[in-house]
């Protein structure tokens, strides 16, 4: 089942990059007593997730910052991939990304892309949510095939912005 409005978010293990440096944590340790805007991308370094998806979450970072929220990145890559990504894109501190290297977090959202077809295996789909203290106070997720609900201009004017 996917993970619904005014829910706790699941507490599994994950992998945080920020600011080049990886940790391991637990998602509700991470999320605990936060404000947090999280956008979920099928695969660090393919197209739309590279040119649109955290390229516009990276540019408006000070604007998610200045409303009093935290963004974090999710993906379903090991911890050495979304470091290199997030070098790559010039992920500022703070950004954290997170990785999801065996799909637990995404399948305790209910939230498991199968990309078999395009040999990716089990990956997220895309969207992206609003957490306050580890409860989902938003979420939207994206018909397949789309970017557009789960962009950062739409999450910005989702927690009024």
């Amino acid at each position: 089942m996917t993970i619904q409005t005014g829910q706790p978010l699941p507490d599994v293990p994950l992998a945080v990059v920020d600011g080049g440096e990886r940790q391991n944590t637990r998602s509700g340790e991470l999320f605990a007593g936060r404000r947090v805007v999280m956008f979920a991308v099928p695969g660090a370094f393919t197209p739309t997730c590279s040119e649109k998806h955290l390229p516009g979450f990276v540019a408006r970072f000070d604007a998610f910052r200045a409303r009093g929220f935290e963004v974090f990145c999710l993906s379903v890559n090991d911890a050495f991939v979304m470091q290199a990504w997030a070098l790559a894109q010039g992920v500022p501190p703070g950004l954290k990304m997170l990785a999801d290297g065996n799909g637990e977090f995404t399948r305790a959202l209910g939230l498991e892309l199968d990309g078999s077809a395009y040999g990716m295996g089990l990956r997220v789909r895309r969207f992206a949510l609003v957490a306050e203290d580890g409860v989902v106070t938003a979420l939207a997720v994206e018909a397949p095939g789309e970017f557009r609900v789960s962009s950062a201009e739409a999450m910005l004017e989702a927690i009024g912005g």
